[in-house]
């Protein structure tokens, strides 16, 4: 199994709902500058679409994720064309010795077949694409509040609501759904960067006047980040709790969970396989403890 990087993971949720139903940091250190809401979400976005700064880290992590009643542990590796992973435990058991041989030799295949390199990397591309389409439609489907409430050593962390903008027209499946979610939002106000956001749908999302598929209200998705290295982002934690109908009524239930944790950095210029090398040699390493 191959994943796309974390950067900003709220575009391809929404893809997946969907899809199933159908910078420098360091510009703003010296001070905090007071801007409207709406402006400081404007910059936000704009730092986020122009981050050059974390393009380039890699980072070796531990994924923890529970989709489908299905918990699975594994290890990830990050390089300049996507992630590779190495599952280590299903329901917090480990791999047998059968599993652990299947899985090494599943990466073996997939660090010398580039066929499936370019796939990975096609994948990226996509995730970036949805990404950007995705941020750049904020600015305009909500309208942002001040909450009053800071956080942080120098209170730089601003929490701030958002609502559906009324005069929003969304031209794709997900300004739809963007359209009636509503919830808040925390944000560095110093460095102009994403640090959570929790979401709800309003009513339901209905797509093709129903007939292709609904979302139904109530549904619930959050993330967080954390600043990891200077400048550089990550997604930390995900959750995501949706249902609804799909074309010919198939039943659509979005229960996803995700932690990612013991970040460690690797090798900005990593590649394909290397990560994969690096896997098995941590997972040879664990069998002989």
């Amino acid at each position: 199994m191959t994943i796309p990087r974390p950067r900003m993971m709220l575009a391809p949720l929404v893809a997946l709902v969907l899809f199933g139903l159908v910078h420098s940091p360091y510009a703003n250190a010296q001070s905090t500058p007071q801007l409207s809401p709406a402006d400081l979400i404007k910059a936000v976005i704009n730092t986020e679409l122009n981050d050059s700064n974390s393009a380039n880290v890699r980072w070796k992590y531990v994924l923890e994720k529970e989709a489908e009643g299905r918990q699975e542990t594994r290890d990830v590796v990050e390089t300049k064309s996507g992630s590779i992973d190495h599952l280590v435990a299903v329901s917090g058991k480990a791999l047998s010795d059968i599993e652990q041989r299947n899985e090494s030799e599943r990466i073996q295949r997939l660090s010398h077949s580039p066929e499936e390199q370019r796939k990975l990397e096609a994948s990226r591309r996509k995730d970036a694409e949805q990404c950007s389409a995705f941020l750049k439609m904020i600015p305009d489907a909500f309208v942002f509040a001040d909450t009053g409430e800071r956080a942080g050593d120098s209170g730089d962390l601003v929490k701030l609501t958002f609502k559906p903008n009324p005069s929003f027209q969304p031209s794709s499946r997900e300004g739809k759904v963007l359209r009636e979610m509503a919830g808040d939002v925390w944000v560095d106000a110093r460095q102009h960067r994403l640090v959570s956001i929790d979401g709800q749908l309003l009513n339901d999302v209905k797509f093709g006047f129903g007939l292709f598929g609904h979302l139904e209200k109530g549904g619930r998705f959050s993330v967080k980040r954390a600043e990891l290295a200077a400048g550089d982002w990550e997604m930390t934690e995900m959750q995501v709790n949706m249902h609804g109908k799909a074309l010919l009524f198939k039943t659509i239930c979005v229960q996803q969970k995700e932690l990612h944790r013991d970040f460690e950095r690797v090798p900005d210029d990593l590649t394909f396989a290397d990560a994969a090398a690096l896997l098995l040699k941590e997972r040879l390493i664990a069998a002989k403890r």
